[in-house]
């Protein structure tokens, strides 16, 4: 008789969070954050702080560390002769200075507008509209460096929770931090110290580096009940065949492959076979994970705390079980844990 695979709402990833529990700004020592640890099978939940993450890693593990690094892609400018305020935030390039992009407020903006950043240092010309109410632009410089203009002008894409003003870039990027093309940090990875890191590693684990581009759909609200229904984003990865043989090494080796944050277990999700070995590949990916879904490649997860209803919420719930997450989402509200993309980890194992 064949067991029924139940279905989830959008609603079973609610929960209960008080204002005031939102980080609005990074601690002052990355890795003094606290740390729930918790058993992916029974639930039962540890409270630590993240240096002690140490502790529980073992000799020939490794940890697969997205080194996407963020770009200061939101920009506020001026429409060419009318003078009517914009902001764009710059999702997805598309090679020679095209990109994707959100544009506010989308409805005076059309195909053939220039808009002016910094007086004209920076100019995006619109080329069509997405499908879902982006635009595709032109960018231009004035001194023909794109991308520096965009470094020099643009401000750093804090999530919409977030009030405070950053006032150092470098907080909102991994120490490990190499591709530029993010629109949004792979937070799992915050905490991370370069002090940290080398303990780890005289541990005897290895780190393997994935590059998967974070884009704006990662906030994108969930509209939809049944969670079967909701199409997600695609993002840009690679996993190049040396971290693939790390990878793969430390499974035949008898190590765990520990995913630092929701992006590198979804490529490490979207590059597995059904044995778990990871294969080598550059393209998109919109891998949907939700309850119930086997992971093939990923052993244990380190992931910060997620917002209600949201696809990374779901994600952990299949890593655990809704039961579990639920759990310990009440408990972190209860020990008054720091929540989303500036506030404290969990490691589930």
């Amino acid at each position: 008789m064949n067991k029924l695979i139940p279905t989830y709402k959008v609603s079973d990833f609610d929960y209960y969070l008080p204002e005031g529990l939102i980080a609005q700004t990074p601690l002052k020592d990355r890795q003094s954050s606290r740390l729930m640890h918790m058993n992916r099978i029974t639930g039962e939940i540890r409270h630590e702080h993240f240096y002690d993450i140490v502790k529980y890693l073992n000799e020939n593990d490794v940890l697969v560390l997205n080194n996407t690094r963020v770009i200061p892609a939101r920009l506020y400018g001026k429409k060419h002769g009318s003078g009517g305020s914009v902001e764009m935030l710059l999702l997805k390039p598309y090679g020679d200075d095209v990109w994707e992009v959100l544009i506010r407020p989308g409805k005076r903006v059309h195909e053939g507008n220039i808009i002016e950043f910094a007086d004209g240092e920076l100019t995006a010309e619109i080329i069509r509209r997405t499908e879902d109410g982006g635009r595709v632009v032109r960018l231009a410089a004035k001194d023909g460096n794109v991308a520096a203009a965009i470094d020099k002008t643009g401000e750093m894409p804090l999530p919409h929770y977030i009030k405070e003003k950053l006032t150092d870039r470098e907080r909102y990027q991994t120490v490990y931090s190499k591709v530029e093309g993010s629109a949004a940090a792979p937070t799992a990875g915050l905490h991370f110290t370069n002090e940290l890191l080398e303990k780890i590693k005289n541990k005897g684990v290895k780190t393997a580096s994935v590059t998967l581009h974070v884009g704006v759909g990662t906030f994108r609200p969930v509209t939809v009940e049944n969670v079967t229904e909701h199409k997600m984003h695609s993002e840009w990865f690679e996993l190049t065949g040396e971290a693939a043989d790390i990878i793969n090494g430390a499974r035949i080796n008898g190590g765990r492959i520990i995913a630092v944050g929701t992006t590198s277990a979804r490529t490490l999700e979207s590059c597995a076979d059904e044995s778990g070995r990871v294969i080598p590949q550059s393209r998109e990916t919109d891998i949907f994970i939700y309850p119930p879904y086997k992971f093939k490649a990923v052993d244990a997860l380190i992931t910060n705390f997620h917002l209600p209803k949201s696809t990374l919420m779901m994600l952990v719930s299949a890593f655990s079980s809704l039961d579990n997450v639920r759990h310990a989402y009440e408990e972190a509200v209860k020990n008054e844990y720091r929540f989303f993309s500036f506030g404290d980890a969990m490691f589930i194992e």
